[in-house]
């Protein structure tokens, strides 16, 4: 039964994707199925085999070491601020973010991921059917961040097309960047934000395929990689103060958004007789049935899955961690996957916001397909769900 609700979600999800394309005789479905068949491979690997675990475990020690060392600045700068025994997510999850960005810097200036995301992008331009750019993108954006992967592509971005420019923009939406992964990995299990960084990859070129299909020339198929020309410490300044003000504007939005959900779920409460995320997870409830939810838990499921799209992925993580004990295990599982991506309506003015500072024509255009992108990114977050729950 679980199958047969999964390939109905997964006919659902390239039906509304295929609804929505801006030229449906482009689409190339021979790419589309091999990527499939590779989510449902690579899915079944890092989640149902030893060599996968293997795999979890390792990238997860990783991390876990690193935010140790991070902790080493934290309790320094900030020892003693927690009562004994507490764990303030500010300095527990958001400030490791400041020594992973210091570390992704190190790895930038060092040449190692620059040569990582160009080479695993051409690898990957050989299965999805797209150009250099895009895959190289794609890649990229699992790497350095929605906002920052725009910079290293700065010196093309004025000679694309419209359609291109989606794909790219499309890819940055439904990935997250490797400095807030550590983070993720403190709310959700380690396995389910690998499996989704994996699988999101490649669910964004099958969507971004589907709705946006066009040709890439083979004189428009080149990748130029802008690389910035400064000193050792100037880049590392940089990067530790990225680092900071991601954790920053985090903090400051899950106190805003946090505070503004409780207040309109006892609003709602006190005036219907049910809370806002209850009613939004009816809306959503639909789709967490297709995903592979129980109906039983789908409006639960729903409410979470909504909460991610209105507010962030923060404050949906902690929402599921609230509400895990009504949910079941393999329902968690699909949530969580479903969790990780910038899949929400803030992502729309940090991209446009990142494109039109590098250049304000292209910028307004990414501005004005914002819903857009926003639909397609949802897309690749529910069809990444509905692949996990083949496997789960």
């Amino acid at each position: 039964m679980n199958y047969i609700i999964s390939i109905a979600g997964l006919i659902v999800v390239l039906g509304l994707a295929w609804i929505a394309s801006s030229n449906r005789k482009e689409i190339k479905i021979r790419p589309i199925i091999q990527m499939i068949i590779l989510q449902l491979i690579l899915s079944f690997i890092l989640l149902n085999t030893k060599f996968g675990l293997i795999i979890i475990e390792g990238i997860a020690a990783i991390f876990t070491k690193l935010l140790d060392f991070a902790n080493e600045g934290i309790g320094f700068v900030f020892g003693g601020i927690a009562n004994e025994g507490q764990a303030p997510f500010f300095l527990n999850v958001l400030l490791p973010i400041v020594f992973i960005s210091a570390l992704i810097g190190i790895l930038q200036y060092i040449k190692v991921l620059p040569f990582i995301m160009k080479w695993l992008g051409w690898g990957i331009s050989k299965v999805n059917g797209l150009g250099k750019l895009e895959s190289y993108n794609g890649v990229a954006s699992a790497i350095v961040g929605q906002s920052e992967v725009f910079i290293t592509v700065k010196k093309q971005l004025g000679q694309l097309s419209s359609q291109r420019l989606y794909t790219l923009c499309a890819s940055a939406m439904s990935t997250v960047s490797m400095s807030i992964v550590g983070a993720y990995m403190t709310m959700v299990e380690p396995r389910y934000v690998v499996t989704a960084i994996v699988v999101n990859l490649f669910g964004g070129f099958i969507i971004a395929s589907i709705i946006n299909p066009y040709k890439v020339t083979e004189e428009e198929d080149i990748l130029v990689v802008q690389e910035e020309k400064q000193s050792f410490f100037e880049m590392l300044g940089e990067y530790i103060m990225d680092g900071f003000k991601v954790a920053i504007v985090v903090a400051a939005m899950l106190i805003g958004f946090v505070a503004l959900m409780a207040g309109v779920n006892t609003l709602f409460d006190m005036v219907l007789g049910i809370s806002f995320q209850e009613i939004i997870g009816y809306i959503f409830a639909p789709f967490a049935v297709l995903m592979g939810i129980p109906v039983s838990e789908s409006v639960t499921a729903g409410g979470i899955m909504a909460t991610k799209l209105v507010t962030n992925e923060f404050v949906a993580m902690l929402s599921l961690n609230d509400l895990a004990s009504n949910l079941s295990e393999r329902s968690i599982g699909i949530i969580s996957v479903f969790l990780v991506s910038f899949a929400n309506f803030s992502s729309i003015g940090i991209i446009s916001g990142a494109v039109k500072g590098l250049h304000e024509k292209q910028g307004n255009v990414v501005a004005r397909m914002g819903l857009k992108l926003l639909y397609g990114a949802t897309l690749v977050s529910v069809l990444t769900a509905i692949i996990v729950s083949f496997i789960l």
